[in-house]
């Protein structure tokens, strides 16, 4: 294997490994998401869980992240609980920073 061959490899290995935390991060948000919509629509424990298991699953239904958005925004909306497109992405982001944050520390 040529020095061009190891390096290439090497690229190759970090580009995954970046895509994998990438992935993981995304996930570890959106079941925050799920977890601090739920706390807003009074759920609490297993319920709780449960429900930021939904929004797992909601944002591999299609491409983009559209889908979790509208589900939360109607779940949010059927109960009450005012909240704009652009509130839910500030939170959507902020949340991002501390999964970004958990799956870097290991947690």
């Amino acid at each position: 294997m040529t020095t061009f061959d190891k390096r290439e490899e090497g690229f190759e290995k970090k580009f995954a490994m970046d895509e994998e935390q990438k992935f993981k991060a995304m996930a570890r948000r959106n079941r925050l998401l799920g977890l601090w919509a739920a706390e807003q629509l009074g759920m609490s424990g297993d319920a709780a869980t449960a429900y930021a298991k939904e929004i797992v699953a909601a944002d591999f239904e299609q491409p983009g992240e559209n889908d979790l958005v509208h589900k939360v925004m109607r779940d949010l909306a059927a109960k009450g609980v005012a909240i704009t497109d652009a509130q839910l992405h500030v939170k959507m982001d902020e949340l991002l920073v501390q999964a970004v944050q958990q799956v870097k520390a290991g947690t």
